[in-house]
């Protein structure tokens, strides 16, 4: 029978650790031309850490996550950033404002997974949140790939459920989930300011061998919800030559981080217009086509 490695513990940062992260997000957010609201919303969340004197990881597990929010700045989204440095000693944000994120990493860490399975899920599936290694467990797209036999698929839907359901409050209104329109909308933002050369570009870490600034990141906002889209920097982008195609967008939500991909179709009723992954059926009503 296969064992895996148990993960080793993560040290435990202090509150100045954590308002330190607040501080490098919020530096990184000026610089990519993100809101100035945005940016002091950070700045005053680091503050608002720095000077708490009772730490964070205390604070949580007396209180949770309602704990964190009483205090002065804390909303909803702060709050779980600060749990996600406080149980993991890394923030998904700030790696993606670095250039640094790892999908990989992230895959792995499921158990029945490691280093090795995470690669060909990333490579095969195009896989890179626990929420679509979630789906792909109950669609049936993860029983396909060699090495997840029964018994391992169940157990990644069982260990996927326990943890995505601790991240989880109650389900999204209907009203609050961003419509076709306004993702499309986004996305036309987005590549417009990019064929103009007007976005601020990162050096992703990972198929960047050169170390070049060449991914735009645009930070926009539609009412009051926040967007970081950029292009895609998986694996399957690169092996296709869809980098400058698919786009991702990142955006906020009640019940945490969301994100979806945006490409032009390349078949179907569709062809050549700009789709929102999983929502296809939203995009023909969008563009007035038929079936």
């Amino acid at each position: 029978m296969t064992t895996f490695a148990p993960a080793a513990p993560v040290a435990a940062l202090s509150n100045a650790g954590i308002a330190d992260r607040f501080e490098e997000v919020a530096s990184l957010l000026e610089a990519q031309n993100a809101s100035q609201y945005r940016v002091q919303a950070w700045r005053g969340g680091a503050a608002t850490i720095r000077h708490t004197p009772q730490p964070v990881a205390e604070i949580l597990e007396a209180e949770g996550l309602d704990g964190l929010e009483q205090l002065p700045g804390i909303g909803p989204a702060l709050a779980r950033a600060a749990r996600e440095l406080a149980e993991t000693g890394t923030l998904t944000t700030l790696q993606r404002l670095r250039g640094e994120s790892d999908p990989l990493a992230l895959l792995a860490s499921v158990p029945g997974v490691g280093p090795n399975l995470a690669q060909r899920l990333h490579d095969e599936l195009d896989l890179d949140t626990l929420e679509g290694l979630e789906i792909a467990a109950h669609d049936g797209r993860l029983a396909q790939v060699k090495g997840f036999g029964p018994k391992r698929v169940a157990g990644i839907r069982d260990a996927l459920g326990t943890r995505l359901r601790s991240r989880r409050r109650a389900a999204e209104p209907e009203q609050s989930v961003p419509t076709v329109d306004e993702l499309l909308d986004v996305d036309r933002e987005y590549r417009e300011s990019a064929r103009a050369g007007t976005l601020p570009r990162i050096a992703p870490r990972r198929y960047n061998p050169t170390g070049e600034r060449w991914l735009p990141v645009l930070h926009t906002t539609r009412g009051d919800r926040h967007y970081t889209a950029l292009f895609s920097n998986t694996a399957l982008a690169h092996q296709l030559a869809r980098t400058h195609d698919w786009l991702v967008l990142y955006y906020d939500g009640r019940d945490g981080e969301h994100q979806c991909t945006i490409v032009t179709a390349p078949k179907g009723p569709l062809r050549g217009r700009r789709v929102v992954r999983g929502r296809e059926r939203e995009c023909m009503a969008h563009y007035h086509v038929s079936a």
